[in-house]
């Protein structure tokens, strides 16, 4: 099993709390919140797949399908979190008065 460190994380060339004006435009947000789901989307698939092959005894390693299921489902929750923190900020908003 192989464990990446932690700076791989990052993306290259960005420093932690860097934010250049042309990452705060809509179209960017959009962007990236397009590039979140679609990988949430992904785990999710992989993990259907993995599962799939395990019952059909194409796979033998419970350990691989325990690991893309879980992480496929944190994926999702937190997807889940963040559109509960959007709507409820758009509420709060919403409840202003101008």
């Amino acid at each position: 099993m192989k464990i990446n460190p932690v700076t791989m994380l990052i993306p290259q060339g960005s420093r932690v709390g860097e934010i250049k004006a042309k990452d705060a435009s809509p179209r960017d947000f959009t962007d990236v919140l397009f590039k979140a789901l679609k990988e949430v989307n992904q785990l999710q698939l992989k993990a259907d797949e993995v599962t799939e092959k395990m019952v059909l005894g194409e796979l033998d390693d419970v350990h691989q399908v325990m690991l893309m299921t879980e992480k496929a489902k944190l994926a999702l929750q937190l997807t889940v979190q963040i559109r509960n923190k959007l709507v409820e900020a758009y509420q709060e908003v919403s409840r202003m008065q101008f």
